[in-house]
């Protein structure tokens, strides 16, 4: 069994407003080296299979399911 890490974030062209809100809020508290936010979703994944098909597994879900590819990146880290 493989767990696989998922990370999905906004594309860099795309203002994020949670973490444009989130920046603020480190300002307010005191904390003004804080200079860009970006949130973004993890997801981890328990996958049984021979390493190709589960990385061509892993590649449909986060293309079909985990991410939306027009306005999202995705990158994922598979451990034995």
């Amino acid at each position: 069994m493989s767990k696989v890490k998922v990370y999905v974030t906004l594309k860099p062209s795309l203002l994020d407003a949670q973490g444009k809100v989130v920046k603020v809020a480190a300002e307010n508290l005191g904390y003004k080296n804080v200079s860009s936010v970006r949130i973004g979703k993890f997801i981890e994944l328990e996958v049984n299979g021979a390493p190709d098909d589960i990385r061509q597994d892993v590649e449909e879900l986060c293309s079909k399911l985990l991410s939306n590819v027009v306005i999202e990146n995705y990158k994922y880290e598979i451990e034995d």
